[in-house]
């Protein structure tokens, strides 16, 4: 029997990797809900990806109320909660 692997191979280092903290945002109208990641580096500078499109960058944003400004204006809510790199 063959088997196929069915999970994407991440690319190597999507958005380098400075970054802080990763926030997950979600569009709560669409079923299922779709997820969108909000990652922020360390000099205040946002990528927003798509993990569906194997983490496609859909916006590279000068700062974080930026960032946020485009998820809600497209009806995005965060979820709760943020995942530091510090941990």
């Amino acid at each position: 029997m063959q088997t196929i692997n069915t999970i994407p191979s991440l690319a190597r280092d999507p958005v380098n990797n400075n970054w802080s903290f990763l926030e997950v945002w979600v569009d709560p109208i669409q079923s299922p809900p779709y997820l969108l990641m909000l990652l922020g580096d360390e000099s205040g500078r946002c990528q927003i990806l798509d993990p569906a499109e194997q983490y496609k960058l859909i916006k590279r944003c000068d700062s974080y109320d930026q960032a946020q400004l485009w998820l809600l204006e497209d009806e995005y809510e965060p979820i709760e909660g943020r995942l530091s790199e510090d941990r």
